[in-house]
């Protein structure tokens, strides 16, 4: 077994409850961890052995694209996809975080974490 990690992927989108977050924008920053078999690409060295990072970061963009007024919903969202669409995946951990949210003073972010 071993751990893929997608750190730090950036994303300008408009999730948020208020209206003004959708309209406006906001940075977000979404860290991905993936659980998986990987002794048959240590011995291949091929990548149609392995799991396509680069695909699962063309998920969670698509997602990424897609307003939500939730965290929770994002991650969901991002979590279902990967699961859809590649196989392999053991375990996934999806981490969203919203850079200065609107919470009513100053806060780096604010984070959701999911996994199944």
């Amino acid at each position: 077994m071993g751990l893929i990690q997608i750190e730090g992927m950036e994303f300008y989108s408009f999730h948020g409850h208020f209206r003004e977050e959708q309209i406006v924008g906001n940075k977000f920053v979404v860290d991905l961890a993936i659980e998986t078999n990987m002794e048959k690409p240590m011995e291949s060295d091929n990548l149609k052995d392995a799991l396509n990072y680069q695909r699962a970061y063309e998920i969670v963009k698509l997602q990424m694209e897609q307003k939500s007024h939730l965290l929770e919903h994002i991650a969901g969202r991002i979590i279902d996809a990967l699961y859809a669409e590649m196989e392999g995946i053991k375990k996934a951990t999806v981490k969203v975080s919203k850079m200065n949210p609107p919470v009513g003073g100053k806060t780096k972010s604010v984070s959701v974490v999911l996994g199944r």
